[in-house]
């Protein structure tokens, strides 16, 4: 479970850091760019739908990586617990045996359960 929260967090951490790199980096080429206002609008707007695209195309990528990752634990999961439940059906059969063959009149002494 922490390790989906800490996932979560760097993906919120990255995602930040991405927008306010873009933002730092516009204003410096707003500074810097010896271009007219018009031309610096439309290339930022440019640019703003490149970064646009690129979050989208990363948040994309981690929710399908992130979907798989779950899918693989759930098969895991479901592995582990069928195991668990073939285990508990073959000792609750042979209890069952013993206690009936207990309760038969035979002379045979149940085995120890814990086996």
């Amino acid at each position: 479970m922490s390790n989906s929260n800490n996932q979560s967090n760097d993906f919120g951490a990255f995602l930040a850091g991405f927008v306010i790199g873009g933002l730092v980096g516009a204003a410096v080429a707003l500074i810097l760019a010896p271009r007219s206002g018009s031309e610096i609008r439309s290339q930022l707007m440019e640019r703003g739908e490149e970064f646009r695209t690129r979050a989208q195309e990363y948040g994309g990528e981690y929710i399908s990586s992130t979907r798989s990752r779950i899918q693989e634990m759930g098969g895991d999961v479901k592995d582990r617990v069928r195991v668990v439940l073939d285990e508990g059906k073959k000792r609750a059969t042979d209890l069952e045996e013993r206690l009936t063959s207990a309760n038969s009149g035979t002379d045979e002494e149940p085995a120890d359960a814990s086996s």
